[in-house]
């Protein structure tokens, strides 16, 4: 933990496009989180939470259509979720890519912003579809 003040450091002072990948990373990662927090949907009782292909098992009947695949209602609560992805991704992993940064280079730190940015849109998109849905 003591190098990573270091470590983020040396990427401000020369490693200018890793730097600038990680803050990208940091600021969806804040629009995720607002978004998200403004559409959790507290109004209603019961919303969209995910989509699977394959059905949930509910304690009964594994065939039934009620748990056939497709969007899954839920509370709102359950939706917490997405907010706690948005730190995760913008927090935990601008760390996770410091400590790779140290370890392996920027290189491999850039590629795993990079796919941390990939996940948020991602998830961007599923929260979206869900909203559209419910």
């Amino acid at each position: 933990m003591k190098k990573i003040p270091e470590n983020f450091k040396k990427i401000f002072e020369s490693h200018k496009g890793l730097l600038l990948a990680q803050a990208f990373l940091l600021v969806i990662s804040i629009a995720l989180f607002i978004f998200t927090l403004l559409n959790l949907g507290s109004n209603t009782t019961v919303v969209k939470t995910s989509y699977g292909d394959i059905g949930r098992y509910q304690g009964g009947d594994w065939s039934s259509m009620a748990n056939s695949g497709g969007y899954h209602d839920d509370a709102w609560t359950e939706r917490f979720a997405y907010p706690l992805l948005a730190i995760v991704f913008g927090i935990l992993h601008n760390l996770i890519a410091i400590k790779i940064f140290e370890k392996k280079g920027s290189g491999a730190a850039g590629y795993f912003v990079l796919f941390s940015v990939v996940l948020v849109l991602a998830t961007f998109v599923v929260f979206i579809r869900l909203l559209a849905e419910g």
